[in-house]
């Protein structure tokens, strides 16, 4: 069972979310020359619009399924345990626990919940450390689309032990270093404006900048993502059994998707006076109250 599921309103919702953070990051690589590239500048108005689009996915869902308050307190639960992980490594060596919790969540809750659940998560953990800044609806976005993706793998009901382990490794290596790939396409225009042959050429041709950012990409953030993707996969090979029986119990009691059932239920007094009745009425005498 997953606490949200992905109806047609909730893949619009994402759709529509996941097409403006491609935008938002993809824009400077056609910039003209004359522009004015600052995400200092833009970063206020992607904050602005994640937040009802994060509320429009979960509005979505509730029309969809029908989300409930338990879903919600799942997601606070989890929310706030990624968040206090993230302290622990804070960005060190690339060193950043979270990852993993945000992966094994978005497997076994789904891959609607997975966004909203990483991006409240880093903004969140942004608020912990301190690391408010243009930066930080990227990261939103970028965690959300890391722990959807989770969501989104294959064999969720039917496969189970060590191969969906590996599979979750191999998925978390991925997805960290992705992440970090996707969050230098944020930085790299502006703090690599130095003149050098890795920077940023606003109005060069499409390729000619891409190649600079990879080349930039090896120079500079491969240290750190790579060390990401390890601790990723050794905490999901060595905590991911436990972590994924634990949230599928969770889920299991919670019963997300179980709809109520209302009977009728029939008070104590009634059923004790017409038990007397019906026990004279089938052996043909006349009730206690009647004599």
């Amino acid at each position: 069972m997953r606490a949200i599921r992905l109806g047609p309103r909730s893949v619009t919702a994402l759709g529509l979310t996941s097409a403006i953070g491609v935008a938002a990051f993809g824009w400077p690589l056609l910039a003209s020359r004359t522009s004015g590239l600052a995400h200092s500048q833009d970063a206020p108005w992607l904050f602005a619009a994640l937040l009802p689009l994060l509320l429009a996915v979960v509005v979505a869902t509730i029309a969809d399924t029908g989300l409930d308050a338990k879903a919600v307190a799942m997601l606070g639960v989890l929310a706030a345990a990624g968040a206090a992980l993230r302290p622990l490594g804070a960005g060190t060596a690339g060193l950043e626990p979270m990852f993993f919790l945000m992966v094994l969540s978005g497997r076994v809750l789904g891959p609607g919940f997975g966004f909203v659940l990483g991006a409240v998560s880093m903004f969140a953990g942004a608020l912990l450390t301190g690391g408010v800044g243009p930066w930080m609806p990227f990261q939103m976005l970028t965690m959300g689309w890391v722990s959807m993706g989770a969501g989104l793998l294959p064999g969720p009901e039917r496969l189970r032990g060590r191969r969906e382990l590996l599979m979750l490794a191999a998925y978390g290596a991925v997805a960290a270093l992705l992440y970090g790939l996707v969050m230098n396409l944020q930085g790299w225009p502006y703090i690599a404006g130095l003149g050098s042959g890795i920077s940023f050429v606003p109005g060069d041709p499409l390729h000619e900048n891409l190649v600079r950012f990879v080349a930039y990409v090896l120079a500079t953030s491969l240290g750190w993502d790579v060390p990401r993707a390890l601790l990723t996969v050794v905490l999901t090979l060595t905590l991911g059994g436990t972590v994924l029986r634990a949230l599928r119990r969770a889920t299991r009691r919670a019963a997300f998707d179980a709809s109520p059932v209302f009977t009728e239920r029939v008070s104590e007094a009634s059923a004790a006076s017409a038990a007397p009745a019906a026990s004279a009425e089938s052996t043909g005498g006349t009730p206690p109250a009647c004599r």
